[in-house]
């Protein structure tokens, strides 16, 4: 059987194709008995499958059934830990496609990195499975989209792995803006403050383990040489697999600000500077990054910083006294969402939350009931805050180096957004870095409603995004 013929079986399939390849008949939601065992299939066995595996695997009813990567290796080590820690035997499968073919499982994982998170997830809710996928959620606007409304035309329940929406203090936070005790919110400051080293740049490209399936493992994305040192979560960095550290990490924090403010769509307009400065190495995606989401409601800015506070230093930079989160200015002090920390303008902490949760509980129970309602973040929100994240870098991608003049001039009248090209100034010279070295990015003014950009054909090609056969997204 072709690839091509498969994934059209996938696409267009009827309940004859269906029976003929082995795939299940699709069933409506339905809800699982208190007792009733739920079957996960894990795909993507790295860094992150190691979090499924143990959260998952632990949860009363649950079984873990099926791993599958197309590295035998780290497929090989993920089954061994189920084995070990849950004392059963996972079937291993090196082509999720195959897996998709099988009967035994109700519940996928999706544990890849991103730009192999839309068609597991998409074939999962075509053939009646439900879904716990990882964030960001998708390497696309569009094909985010396309997650959406699989999950919408298959009654599937999918979970994004943005797990500040089970977070209690996150929530309480919320709430203490929202009732206006601080007074008007006047603009929101994400921040990712994360060190990170050089990936390596090779002369010679990068030797591919006998032990992976290389057309597998790159699957839509550019079958090309790798120029870096290391194979797997090294591809982040680049725009062909990641998407920066503004959208890996970003996304959380981006989400926990679109919530705040209620928005349920991407900004007015959007612009990033930044650059990929002192590294000299095979990656592409900025090291330094400020962005600036125009939202009616209030100014959303982000800031990245991967390099340390300053050249010989072993500190990093932060933001009031934190590596990530997300900051709410109000007329009356500051509130840290995820820090659940509440500071009045005397400096003064009054308030502070405390509370966890549990992310893939809350996925299990939902599944249990049948109830999307009961998901903490189903799929729409993780699209609609990936997508915020995407066109901030999609500015950054379409951007120029500029003089810190001309970038300054083009900030225009945004305080919040000056003060923090201010900031970003000061980190560059603390590196003795040229700041016209800096890439800056166009304002983009977004098309709301169709999730993209107006009269802009380069952005939106970015929007719309590229695959390699036979690994195409389907329009669903």
């Amino acid at each position: 059987m072709s690839l091509a013929m498969t994934r059209r079986q996938f696409v267009h399939r009827s309940a004859a194709a269906a029976a003929a390849i082995g795939l299940p008949m699709l069933l409506g939601s339905r809800a699982f008995g208190a007792n009733e065992e739920i079957r996960v299939a894990i795909v993507g066995c790295g860094i992150r499958s190691r979090v499924h595996i143990d959260e998952l695997g632990k949860l009363p009813g649950v079984r873990l059934v099926a791993v599958c990567d197309p590295d035998r290796e780290r497929m090989a080590t993920s089954a061994k830990s189920i084995a070990e820690k849950f004392k059963n035997a996972p079937e291993r499968v090196l082509d999720v496609r195959k897996l998709m073919e099988r009967k035994d499982f109700d519940v996928l994982a999706v544990a890849t990195m991103q730009y192999w998170h839309a068609l597991p997830t998409i074939w999962a809710c075509e053939t009646g499975r439900h879904v716990y996928v990882e964030k960001p959620l998708a390497h696309f606007i569009w094909e985010g989209r396309q997650m959406v409304n699989a999950a919408r035309k298959y009654d599937r329940l999918v979970q994004v792995g943005m797990q500040s929406r089970s977070d209690e203090s996150v929530r309480q936070s919320i709430e203490y803006v929202r009732s206006g005790q601080l007074g008007k919110i006047q603009y929101v400051v994400s921040f990712a403050n994360k060190g990170r080293v050089p990936i390596g740049k090779r002369a010679e490209p990068l030797p591919i383990p006998e032990t992976l399936d290389y057309e597998l493992w790159c699957g839509p994305a550019k079958k090309e040489p790798i120029y870096r040192d290391r194979l797997q979560y090294d591809c982040s960095f680049t725009w062909n697999m990641g998407d920066g550290e503004s959208c890996n990490q970003g996304v959380h924090e981006i989400d926990c600000a679109r919530r705040l403010l209620g928005e349920t769509g991407l900004p007015r307009r959007v612009m990033s500077i930044g650059g990929r400065f002192c590294f000299n190495d095979a990656g592409e995606v900025p090291n330094t990054q400020i962005i600036c989401y125009d939202y009616p409601s209030a100014p959303l800015l982000y800031e990245v910083h991967n390099m340390r506070a300053a050249k010989g230093s072993n500190k990093m930079p932060n933001y009031r006294g934190s590596a990530t989160d997300t900051c709410v200015q109000c007329e009356g002090g500051y509130v840290k969402l995820k820090g659940g920390k509440v500071v009045d303008n005397r400096g003064k902490v009054v308030k502070q939350f405390k509370g966890g949760g549990n992310h893939f509980a809350n996925f299990i129970n939902a599944v249990r009931s049948g109830k999307r309602e009961e998901l903490h973040a189903d799929v729409l929100e993780g699209h609609l805050s990936t997508s915020v994240c995407h066109v901030g870098n999609i500015s950054y991608r379409l951007g120029k180096k500029a003089s810190a003049d001309e970038a300054r001039k083009q900030i225009g009248n945004l305080p919040p957004f000056q003060k923090m090209f201010d900031d970003y100034l000061a980190h560059l010279k603390a590196h003795e870095v040229d700041p016209g070295e800096s890439v800056v990015g166009p304002w983009l003014a977004c098309d709301v409603e169709n999730e993209c950009f107006k009269d802009n054909a380069e952005a939106n090609r970015l929007v719309k995004g590229a695959y390699r056969e036979p690994f195409t997204i389907p329009a669903v």
